[in-house]
């Protein structure tokens, strides 16, 4: 029963990992239901490779944007980078060159998990490959007819995906030419796995033996980071929670989930259209901003004092 409570304590850090794990996972879940759902070769001349290669590059690709884009450090690095402030506040150039370069590092390998998993995944499959490069495997070894003009012998290496268009004749060669490009195709993937997983395992080595920080000062600096952004993730909420009731109240009256309410505020019609036009950030001064129409309307001054008591009839007061 000991057991049990030690795993919060030893996934406590590794966050990054499961999370990279998850995404493998799904990233192969979904290749598996793709393929099997969407890929069909067309067997001809010419497009074999186009539909192979797209089916291989495409969906890595888009898997690559979408990791930058849920990446919350990506949005970090770009957003107000031309912000006047944001320039005056950048001392030393070289460091933060150095700084940005490293954190975009830091987005790219973990953007490039779902993407080197389908790579690596596909290859491993052959399905893909086989497709792209059947009409460009030589036919001499394998039995095939010599006599025949080089592009019936593209149409028949095209066809090769297909066992239901092959001639009789070329089935054998047909196996064996599958059989060499799932060969070819099996042992790019495992490469690629390798090479990834060494790549991988020299950044962190190098990584480590960079730092400044030894190995419980680095376990300690990561649990601060974690838990910094935990509590100002709250206090963002609160805060902000808490400056709009300003606004709200200001504007009817009240705070929506209050007691004992004995009154409310009547907006006039001038109020409405004053914050129900589309709204963008509005510079006040050189560091403040008004981040809605009725931030703005809120901060201008006097309102009139038209209210109207829950148990009476509309009065105004002064």
């Amino acid at each position: 029963m000991t057991f049990l409570p030690k795993w919060p304590t030893f996934l406590k850090g590794k966050e990054v990992v499961i999370a990279n794990a998850i995404i493998a996972i799904l990233t192969i879940g979904g290749q598996q239901l793709f393929s099997f759902f969407t890929f069909s070769c067309p067997c001809h001349v010419g497009q074999n490779l186009i539909y192979g290669l797209a089916f291989l590059g495409v969906p890595a690709l888009i898997l690559l944007v979408v990791g930058y884009a849920l990446n919350n450090q990506t949005w970090r690095l770009v957003t107000g980078k031309r912000s006047p402030l944001q320039a005056e506040g950048t001392q030393n150039q070289l460091l933060q060159c150095k700084l940005t370069c490293f954190v975009l590092c830091s987005i790219t390998g973990r953007a490039l998990v779902a993407p080197v998993t389908w790579l690596a995944v596909t290859l491993i499959n052959g399905s893909y490959y086989v497709c792209a490069m059947s009409e460009y495997v030589s036919v001499y070894y394998y039995g095939a007819n010599p006599n025949v003009t080089a592009s019936d012998r593209k149409k028949i290496l095209a066809a090769f995906p297909c066992s239901q268009l092959v001639p009789p004749e070329l089935s054998r060669a047909r196996d064996e030419v599958i059989l060499l490009l799932r060969y070819q195709s099996q042992v790019a993937g495992w490469l690629l796995i390798a090479v990834v997983v060494i790549t991988v395992f020299l950044s962190y080595c190098l990584a480590s033996c960079f730092s400044p920080l030894s190995f419980l000062h680095f376990r300690y600096w990561t649990s601060y980071v974690h838990n910094e952004q935990e509590l100002f993730d709250e206090a963002t909420d609160q805060h902000s929670k808490l400056y709009a009731i300003q606004h709200i109240r200001k504007f009817f009256g009240f705070v929506p989930g209050s007691e004992n309410i004995g009154e409310i505020r009547i907006p006039s019609l001038r109020e409405w259209q004053a914050i129900s036009g589309l709204a963008f950030l509005k510079l006040v001064d050189e560091e403040h901003y008004d981040y809605s129409l009725l931030h703005d309307w809120a901060l201008k001054g006097s309102v009139d004092r038209k209210y109207l008591k829950l148990d009476e009839d509309p009065v105004t007061t002064t």
